[in-house]
């Protein structure tokens, strides 16, 4: 593994609320924290234990996100291909190459190469799924401090059965991504019921 092939993952895609983030983590070949896997797969205190590992353990890391705002304007896949870009630039150092999650790359200024599932077979992109998904996690712990009566903390925006019903209730909050078919439909509702 070169030393600066830097890798590159993002949580928060499919959630009808909260911003996408995205993590790119440069791994020291010498430190390799072990039990990196697919943040989706591992519990939720393993995931926080990593992450401080990663933090302290990598060449280098960075978090870059795109907004709630900013996924309505552009679409959910240019804003995370944004973030990952803002990741890659939060680095500090200059990668030689990079390793991105999925079947699409963002703009980067070195050589990259996407890999379908590589958040759990690349160390250095389930690193960064992992400090992707802690930061996610931790932006909608806040948000539910914000807007208690949609249960961020319990779902992190996703379209559980729980959300969608205090979506009904409630209409939505300023969290929530106007572009997404559930939130429209609401929206909608609201204006027919005007």
């Amino acid at each position: 593994m070169d030393k600066l092939t830097v890798g590159i993952d993002e949580a928060g895609r499919g959630p009808l609320a909260g911003p996408v983030v995205a993590a790119a983590v440069i791994l020291d070949p010498e430190h390799v924290p072990e039990g990196l896997d697919d943040s989706k797969k591992l519990s939720a205190a393993r995931r926080e234990r990593l992450a401080i590992e990663i933090r302290d353990r990598a060449v280098a890391w960075g978090i870059g996100q795109c907004e709630v705002e900013e996924i309505d304007r552009m679409n959910i896949l240019q804003a995370t291909l944004l973030a990952m870009r803002r990741a890659f630039d939060a680095l500090g150092v200059a990668p030689t190459r990079a390793l991105v999650d999925g079947n699409r790359l963002p703009e980067l200024p070195c050589p990259a190469e996407a890999i379908v599932q590589g958040d759990g077979r690349i160390p250095s992109i389930s690193a960064a799924s992992i400090l992707a998904k802690v930061h996610r996690d931790a932006l909608m712990r806040a948000l539910h401090e914000q807007w208690p009566a949609y249960g961020f903390d319990r779902h992190n925006g996703y379209g559980t059965a729980g959300h969608l019903a205090a979506l009904e209730a409630h209409g939505p909050c300023p969290a929530h991504r106007r572009s997404f078919a559930p939130v429209r439909r609401v929206l909608d509702q609201l204006t027919l019921d005007l």
